[in-house]
């Protein structure tokens, strides 16, 4: 059995796969780590690897505590992955973002695929059906819109996610949610329209925290899955463990 953790920039989820099932699915803050990685050991106890991706500020130290009691494995640029890079800057791609592409690349073979991972901030990622990673782009995510708007002007308050009823907002409440709700939803169809216009034989895989809250207002036909970081983790470890 494999435990995937993934350290983003807000928070930490984890699953339980059994090869390739996924078993649960954690999500739990920082201060929580050490409490919850004890009780997923104890709850199965036929763990043998814990993987990590990690974008965060998180020290390895505190993983390599567990090494006593199951493989601990850090996914880096170093790994085996499953397509060729052809970014112009490989080390500075994100780990989180090679992990989501290596999962494109071995769950959907010989299509050319477009991953938009919607979390603290917006990635999009395209690896061609030759399985070339391309490159894509980096946004702001939903949250750090709605930060942006109360934090650099003198009035506008502090909003949480909600969707709009229009895309006129009457109030500036309503007027803020249509900003930054119906803003990121048309970027998302524009960049989603492009790759389209360019790429036959193609699949469009939205995932990250705000995946379910965005994937019913795209005009686009998508592959939504909130866990698709995870099984991509689960799945590059497999692949890189084999190809070593």
């Amino acid at each position: 059995m494999i435990l995937t953790v993934d350290i983003g920039n807000t928070r930490i989820k984890g699953a339980v796969f059994e090869q390739y099932t996924l078993v649960e699915f954690f999500v739990f803050e920082v201060e929580e780590l050490q409490k919850k990685i004890e009780n997923i050991l104890k709850k199965y106890p036929k763990l043998k690897y814990l993987v990590v991706s990690s974008v965060g500020n998180l020290e390895k130290a505190f993983f390599l505590a567990f090494e006593s009691r199951l493989k601990v494995h850090f996914v880096t640029h170093n790994d085996a992955f499953p397509f060729e890079n052809k970014y112009a800057t490989p080390k500075t791609l994100g780990i989180d973002r090679m992990v989501l592409a290596a999962g494109a690349t071995l769950q959907f073979p010989g299509q050319n695929r477009l991953v938009i991972d919607a979390g603290t901030c917006v990635t999009y990622d395209c690896i061609d059906a030759k399985d070339n990673y391309l490159g894509g782009a980096i946004s702001p995510g939903i949250r750090l819109r709605y930060e942006s708007l109360h934090n650099y002007t003198a009035k506008l308050p502090l909003l949480t996610k909600e969707l709009p009823n229009d895309f006129i907002g009457d109030s500036t409440v309503k007027a803020i949610h249509s900003g930054v709700v119906n803003g990121l939803v048309y970027e998302i169809d524009g960049f989603i329209d492009e790759f389209k216009a360019k790429y036959s034989k193609f699949i469009i895989i939205l995932t990250g925290g705000d995946a379910d809250f965005l994937a019913m207002r795209l005009k686009n036909t998508i592959f939504a899955n909130s866990n698709f970081l995870l099984e991509s983790l689960n799945q590059t470890f497999q692949y890189t463990i084999n190809n070593d």
